[in-house]
């Protein structure tokens, strides 16, 4: 199917979703008489969760294991994005190349969810935000945000491919106050903002700027001609985001958003192995520049929500460039020295669909839904100055899913789905298909305690950019196998005099997990996508405590075994990530101040290089503390520290190291008109 007739058919969608709402809207007004507090619900922590059944359910309520971080939370922990937001969840293990997240390219700042890399599906109001598998949460300000919803485990019944060890769905503010902030820090940052809205249009624009982090990695080359070291510095680390809401009314809202993201580095000769022959007959200097790289992301997020008793739907478009462009002084392969050697690529990605479901209440015991969703898939290699090279794919993505909830008794209800999903239109004919089932159970010890049991299957499609080359350094794969895995899960509940207590404990088994494996012959690393098992056995608990005199508090703990087998390393079973991890936070709030502390502490860690077995690392400890002091209802002066105890840690857990800034603080104002 060409695009332009998937164009006319979208618009077609749009207008007829559209219409409908207002036939919908215009009955149920009639109906209730304007009142839509039933179907706009307050949400607060450890209250009410939908992403986890795509339903409306207390979280005690709910048989998976779920996290729920409100605005509130948010703003006491002076988080500036959604990425900063999650690195210190129960679970979650945090990955970055830079301060500010700064991105290298298609190399993004990542969050994995129980020690599967790329396994978490990302939404944004419940509609896919990713490109290619990847997303850089760094682009999305907290300020925007009023919760996250965290369900981990296997949802891709629910949510289709790349649902595989949790989705993280961040559900935006629909109203913006009218309200302008500023602030500056060391290390040049900058940061600027304007919120501004009523109860039907809202807009809004952020600028925020990280100066230079000298010292951000170190590189060790054994080429041809060069035998040595690099230092990375990253400089100008740029993110701009705007965006506007309308709500047609209480049932339908459009949403546009632009992200886009800039940093620079510049790679330095530090250290020269004069030993080699060829080494000697570069001239080689420490000082002289390897290389330098811009690195620019820029992204359009449309939306079109619609939300009823019975109905929901959505529309939603996204497209974004990934652009790399600078100069290199070497050859990539061979250490030689190139003082004219250029280098640019470009690539742009394309996702648009429709996600519709209904609900019924068939009896007062069991409810059903029946969904169907749709996502056409673009992926286009851009020719630049530099390279003539271009390639364009296409894929279809279909989904049917249906759930069966029923509650047997007070204290017992079952929760069955069942997911059929199928490609059409890939190239070479690649197309896939796959049938996923899951089953959970709850049982209510009593109106504050539940237990559950989880067992979930879940799958992810390989991407173009996985099957296809995208640069000079990676060797196609187009036979890649979807990844398929079961999550087995029992898990335990209790809100209880101002606790809120949780405990999983879970087994992941994954066959066919798509992993990129790197190829040192020739003197030059290039890489490749294969398939490989993973599996995983973890427990984790949990405690958030509403605290008297202002204070609350939370913590939490998670030990793992995540590993990977290859069987290119010949060595079985290869320990990834980090087995212990220790997060937690205390918040004090009272009259003009709020102060927070949060941390997240992993430990027994090991980084994985693609082609040599893990070897052990030291932890890392990412600590932020935040306090504000508001002198009136109108004006607010807020201190960010992060890095507190000033820590040369790296959140990477490959065969590279990418160190976090040095501690730094951004002092900032805000004022509502």
């Amino acid at each position: 199917m060409t695009m332009k007739m998937w164009n006319k058919k979208f618009l077609a969608a749009a207008v007829a979703l559209s219409a409908m709402t207002g036939q919908v809207y215009a009955a149920e007004t009639a109906h209730t008489g304007g009142e839509a507090d039933e179907l706009m619900p307050t949400y607060s922590l450890g209250e009410v969760v939908v992403t986890a059944t795509r339903t409306k359910k207390r979280d005690i309520d709910v048989p998976a294991a779920t996290t729920v971080v409100t605005a509130e939370d948010i703003k006491q922990s002076g988080a500036s994005n959604a990425a900063d937001v999650l690195s210190k969840v129960d679970g979650f293990v945090y990955k970055s190349f830079g301060p500010n997240g700064a991105a290298m390219g298609a190399m993004t700042n990542e969050v994995n969810v129980r020690g599967l890399k790329s396994g978490a599906l990302v939404l944004m109001n419940g509609n896919p935000i990713a490109w290619r598998g990847k997303y850089n949460l760094d682009q999305i300000p907290a300020s925007e945000i009023e919760r996250v919803e965290v369900v981990k485990g296997g949802v891709s019944v629910l949510y289709g491919s790349e649902a595989m060890s949790g989705v993280v769905n961040i559900i935006t503010k629909k109203k913006h106050a009218n309200e302008v902030h500023a602030g500056f820090g060391n290390y040049g940052q900058r940061s600027y903002g304007v919120t501004i809205g009523d109860d039907k249009f809202g807009f809004y624009y952020n600028y925020d700027k990280f100066g230079h982090r000298d010292g951000v990695s170190y590189t060790e080359y054994t080429q041809t001609r060069f035998h040595g070291q690099t230092r990375t510095d990253v400089y100008d680390i740029l993110k701009q985001n705007m965006g506007v809401t309308y709500h047609v009314n209480p049932r339908l809202d459009f949403q546009m958003g632009y992200y886009e993201t800039e940093g620079k580095y510049k790679r330095t000769v530090t250290a020269v192995d004069n030993t080699h022959a060829l080494t000697r007959m570069q001239h080689i200097r420490i000082g002289a520049l390897y290389n330098q790289r811009k690195y620019e992301t820029k992204q359009y997020i449309t939306q079109l929500n619609y939300r009823d008793t019975d109905w929901k739907g959505s529309l939603f478009f996204n497209t974004g460039t990934l652009e790399f462009m600078g100069p290199s002084y070497f050859n990539s392969k061979t250490g030689e020295k190139t003082p004219n050697g250029r280098y640019h690529s470009r690539e742009k990605n394309t996702t648009y669909g429709i996600d519709l479901q209904r609900t019924w209440q068939v009896n007062p015991k069991a409810t059903a839904i029946l969904g169907f969703d749709l996502v056409h898939e673009v992926y286009a290699e851009l020719a630049t100055p530099v390279s003539a090279d271009h390639a364009r794919y296409t894929r279809n993505n279909w989904g049917v899913f249906g759930q069966w909830e029923q509650r047997f008794n007070e204290k017992n209800t079952g929760v069955f789905g069942l997911r059929e999903t199928w490609t059409t239109g890939a190239a070479r004919s690649q197309n896939y298909h796959n049938l996923s089932a899951s089953g959970q159970w709850l049982h209510k010890l009593n109106a504050e305690n539940s237990l559950y049991l989880n067992i979930s299957q879940s799958f992810v499609m390989p991407t173009f950019s996985q099957m296809y080359p995208n640069n000079d350094r990676q060797m196609a794969a187009p036979d890649l196998r979807p990844q398929k895995g079961v999550n087995y899960e029992i898990g335990w509940k209790q809100n209880h005099n101002g606790h809120s207590w949780k405990a999983a404990l879970f087994h992941m088994r994954v066959a066919d997990n798509i992993t990129a494996k790197v190829n040192r012959g020739g003197g030059r690393a290039e890489y490749q996508y294969t398939n490989e098992d993973f599996r995983n056995i973890g427990l984790e608990l949990s405690n958030e405590i509403r605290g008297s005199h202002g204070f609350s508090y939370n913590w939490g703990v998670t030990w793992q075994n995540p590993e990977t087998k290859n069987n290119k390393k010949a060595i079985g079973w290869d320990r990834t990530f980090g087995r212990l991890q220790l997060t937690g936070g205390v918040s004090y709030q009272r009259g003009k101040w709020t102060s927070a502390l949060t941390a997240s502490y992993l430990a027994d860690r090991v980084q994985s290089p693609s082609d040599e077995p893990s070897y052990r690392c030291k932890p890392y400890l990412l600590t932020t503390w935040n306090t504000s002091y508001a002198p009136d209802d109108h004006s607010e002066i807020s201190l960010r520290i992060d890095n507190v105890l000033d820590r040369n840690d790296t959140t990477m857990h490959s065969g590279s190291a990418y160190y976090v800034a040095p501690i730094n603080y951004l002092l900032s104002y805000s004022c509502k008109f």
